[in-house]
């Protein structure tokens, strides 16, 4: 296996990690989603109880800001016509009396609650299953989220809490886990992370966005909290053949892994290498507070992105129903 603090680049510290290229044919774009049969989805209907509903989307547009990632900014709305455009007699009603208000937003894909695409990251020249990063020139040609769209995420979820489990009301910046954290915080919780799952995971770090503002959050260097590259996470997901990965950060893992001093390792080991679908800067607290009161971590997941031809993502309110 390579040695993260002797690697020099992405090639050399996962030249030996798994891969599902191939495994479901050349022309595959969607990854671990091949996981979801119909089977699949009843599995995660059985878990639904008591019929409470929670979306987990944050809010879009949002007046104190939107948690982004460095260099994207958040949604802009702007409205194109309003109850003043009548009055100032900008605008006819519709025959019979009829008005009515128009919007839209100026927004980055992956600026909210969203699902990458497998091919928005790669290493090399290649993107998910050995597509030619070339793919991506002016849109997604090969793995967009659209291809994701067309199936939607539909089955077992399950919410690991590590903040709960640490005892802290967030992570602290920088602050890493891994599988042995994993499994310690799901056997806390009573709960287990079964094949073909998906995963949500807190870290309670969008909770210190809206409690303490953008410095708070940003800092002087982003740096998020979340999973930390190791050989064993990466074979852990190989192994239980997670369809997807949730957490409340930007970027699903830390930012950078304090060994090698590379960015956003698991996006090349288990996204662009596994295929396992990522979704980002979600919201789970009322999730998790309604979790930790009944004591049912494990739920009915329903995601379905956008559906945006050759996008790198695209924004999704998924939901959790117990």
């Amino acid at each position: 296996m390579a040695d993260a603090t002797k690697a020099a680049n992405l090639q050399e510290l996962l030249a030996d990690a798994p891969t599902n290229w191939g495994r479901w044919g050349p022309d595959d774009e969607i990854g671990c989603l091949n996981f979801q049969t119909g089977e699949e989805v009843l599995r995660g209907v059985r878990e639904v109880r008591s019929g409470k509903v929670f979306t987990l989307a944050v809010p879009v547009g949002n007046p104190s800001g939107d948690p982004v990632w460095p260099g994207r900014s958040g949604a802009v709305k702007l409205m194109t016509q309003d109850r003043s455009h009548y009055v100032a007699g900008k605008l006819d009603q519709l025959p019979g009396g009829l008005e009515y208000a128009d919007d839209y937003i100026n927004a980055f894909l992956q600026g909210s609650t969203q699902f990458d695409a497998l091919g928005h990251t790669w290493y090399g020249e290649e993107i998910y299953n050995g597509h030619d990063a070339m793919s991506t020139t002016g849109g997604m040609g090969k793995c967009g989220v659209d291809k994701l769209a067309e199936r939607g995420v539909v089955g077992r979820g399950v919410l690991i809490d590590m903040a709960r489990h640490r005892g802290k009301k967030w992570l602290e910046r920088g602050e890493t886990f891994g599988v042995e954290d994993l499994e310690a915080a799901a056997s806390s919780q009573g709960v287990s992370i079964e094949q073909h799952d998906n995963l949500l995971i807190r870290t309670g770090w969008l909770t210190l966005f809206y409690e303490q503002g953008r410095e708070a959050f940003y800092g002087d260097q982003f740096v998020e909290p979340g999973l930390r590259y190791s050989p064993e996470l990466v074979r852990w997901f190989h192994e239980r053949e997670i369809v997807s990965l949730s957490t409340d950060t930007i970027a699903n893992e830390v930012t950078v892994d304090p060994d090698a001093g590379i960015a956003l390792v698991l996006h090349a080991a288990l996204m662009r290498n596994l295929g396992v679908l990522f979704s980002e800067i979600c919201a789970f607290d009322e999730l998790a507070a309604d979790c930790d009161q009944d004591g049912q971590w494990s739920f009915l997941y329903v995601g379905a992105p956008m559906r945006i031809v050759g996008g790198t993502g695209a924004p999704v309110n998924p939901v959790a129903i117990k």
